[in-house]
């Protein structure tokens, strides 16, 4: 969190001032202590002229990567002037953050930024790289923001790389390798990779390197020349073409006490993981060693750290030895575009293309097969995938063919997503299919969705859960083809009165009514829920007595959720009890 220190420079400013120091968290200083306070705060804010501002910054201003940023606001909350340091200190971000606090307008000068350009400056520190480049950074820049022809090559896939294929200026082009960057064709090659290459000669070049990787490492006993070690081993990767871009350092647990461990954590302040011979012991390595074996129990120490810290990853660089030590190299999988496949299982929400997950829509925007659930999700939810994706609807499919057709994208190494309805882990059948994944030593990883229930809950404009009335909600089914556990059947379930959301089970509804009377009050609130959020949504309400007759007089079919409980609807009482329940709460002496 970023520690602000706020200048009122008149007691005009002082609403101004004080409404920023409540959402931002800040101090408020005198204007004479800037000096003294420069280093010791993140950003100032300024209240009042733009002249007295910059007079009283004036002589501390040293560097933009090392000054603090500076927003300049007028008394009356109309303009939040960005002053110093916009990009590189975050004062362009503040003065947007600002004036959305006061509902003024944002004032940034920043020609990147005006142009809807990328930020190359920030790049290191917001997406955690490196820079390996020689070139003046100002030139680059300079080059970028005046759209001279740029190339951009991009080896791994990160958040940073996803955020330039997404904001693509036209001036950029994506190549490949360092073939196809021609010298008369661009003026400046942007490169995001671990690998130590080396354009042609002739234009600007910008250097970012991402810290994707794992490094795996062996030592001596107590090695008298350990403070050598850190340097030798990024000598020693960068000889063979690659870049210091480690994100954690790995070994076996028994060098916890060495001096080198030590070192990396206190002085350098890395990431350091240690593994037991056990784990070491069941990763394949290409280089084991029966005297490794014979010493700590595991045929390998290096190689085996660097995959299981890179997640099972692709070994890049193998076992090399320094003097007193070995060092492997490994990276994610997921970050390399020399593509394994991948599948994300995405909840696709109740229906709505309006309410799947931001990340849910970004799988769908990426992936090269999208197979959806297509009796239960609507085909809309596909429209934003990306040129050249098949797009399936698994509806007329087996379980064999679906997972038939997933493995064979997973082979070609191609990112696939299967789209379920409201949030897979709800009666979402992806059991069989990740046990088919498992076997088969295919990765994957869920996105959750909303679930119908809480749309249900939205649509119905009811609180499912009530203080000392209801808290509890229970999502189940009703017995059909799929028989229930014993002490799972509804009657057993309904016994608390809560509120209970009933999927898949308006084929059955009457022993599902039969079920509830056993315990639920026969006028206790019910809903029937059709097709929620889909543009021929219907909701029918109603009584428990009656709930029967409503399916079937309106013909609601399987996707029909029955919601049953004194939740729906419920206001009365309320304004009285949570009056009493907060004021309750301020007693005791809660924070607002």
């Amino acid at each position: 969190m970023q520690k602000i220190a706020i200048i009122q420079i008149s007691e005009a400013g002082a609403e101004v001032a004080n409404s920023l120091r409540r959402e931002l968290q800040a101090e408020i200083i005198e204007r004479s202590a800037v000096g003294k306070q420069w280093k010791k705060f993140d950003a100032f804010v300024f209240i009042g002229a733009m002249g007295i501002c910059v007079r009283t910054i004036a002589p501390y201003i040293e560097d933009k990567h090392t000054d603090p940023a500076v927003v300049c606001v007028d008394t009356f909350g109309n303009n939040a002037i960005s002053v110093l340091s916009g990009h590189i200190g975050g004062a362009n971000n503040l003065a947007t953050e600002v004036a959305a606090i006061l509902g003024a307008r944002p004032v940034i000068t920043t020609q990147s930024d005006n142009a809807g350009l990328w930020a190359l400056d920030t790049f290191a520190e917001r997406f955690h790289w490196a820079i390996a480049s020689e070139d003046d950074m100002n030139e680059c820049i300079f080059a970028f923001v005046n759209r001279q022809p740029t190339a951009l090559l991009m080896e791994i896939c990160d958040e940073g790389t996803d955020y330039l294929e997404k904001t693509l200026p036209d001036h950029v082009t994506v190549v490949k390798s360092l073939a196809e960057v021609d010298p008369q064709k661009y003026s400046l090659l942007i490169m995001v990779t671990p690998y130590n290459l080396c354009p042609p000669a002739g234009m600007l070049e910008l250097h970012f390197v991402p810290m994707i990787a794992s490094l795996g490492f062996g030592l001596a006993n107590h090695p008298a020349d350990y403070e050598c070690i850190y340097d030798e081993i990024d000598e020693t990767l960068s000889s063979i073409g690659i870049l210091p871009c480690y994100k954690r350092y790995c070994t076996i647990d028994v060098k916890e006490d060495e001096e080198f461990c030590a070192m990396l954590v206190d002085e350098y302040d890395e990431e350091l993981v240690f593994y037991t011979a056990e784990q070491l012991a069941k990763v394949q390595v290409p280089n084991p060693s029966e005297t490794v074996r014979k010493h700590v129990g595991t045929p390998s120490v290096c190689e085996a750290a660097a995959i299981l810290g890179a997640n099972n990853g692709k070994l890049i660089v193998p076992k090399v030895k320094g003097r007193n030590w070995t060092a492997a190299l490994a990276i994610d999988y997921k970050y390399l575009r020399e593509q394994k496949g991948h599948i994300e299982i995405v909840g696709a929400g109740p229906g709505d293309p309006d309410l799947i997950s931001v990340r849910g829509r970004k799988m769908l925007e990426r992936a090269d097969l999208i197979l959806y659930a297509g009796s239960l999700v609507p085909k809309e939810l596909t429209d934003c995938h990306k040129p050249g994706a098949m797009v399936r609807s698994s509806a007329d499919m087996t379980l064999e063919e679906q997972c038939s057709l997933m493995k064979q994208y997973y082979d070609q190494g191609k990112y696939i997503v299967r789209l379920h309805t409201g949030d897979p882990c709800i009666f979402g059948a992806i059991q069989e299919q990740m046990a088919f994944f498992d076997q088969n030593s295919m990765e994957y990883h869920i996105t959750p969705g909303i679930s119908s229930f809480l749309a249900a809950a939205a649509e119905l404009q009811s609180q499912f859960t009530i203080p000392e009335r209801c808290q509890t909600i229970i999502l189940t089914r009703g017995e059909g083809r799929t028989p229930m556990p014993e002490k799972e059947q509804l009657h057993l379930l309904a016994k608390s009165q809560s509120t209970m959301c009933i999927f898949l089970s308006a084929a059955i509804v009457d022993d599902v009514q039969k079920e509830l009377l056993m315990e639920y009050p026969e006028d206790t609130p019910v809903a029937a829920c059709y097709h929620l959020t889909w543009p021929d949504q219907q909701i029918f309400r109603g009584k428990l007595k009656d709930l029967a007759k409503i399916v079937h007089d309106n013909h609601l079919t399987l996707t029909t959720m029955l919601v049953v409980g004194d939740a729906i609807d419920n206001r009365q009482g309320l304004s009285e009890l949570y009056s009493s329940h907060f004021s309750h709460l301020f007693r005791k002496g809660n924070p607002s």
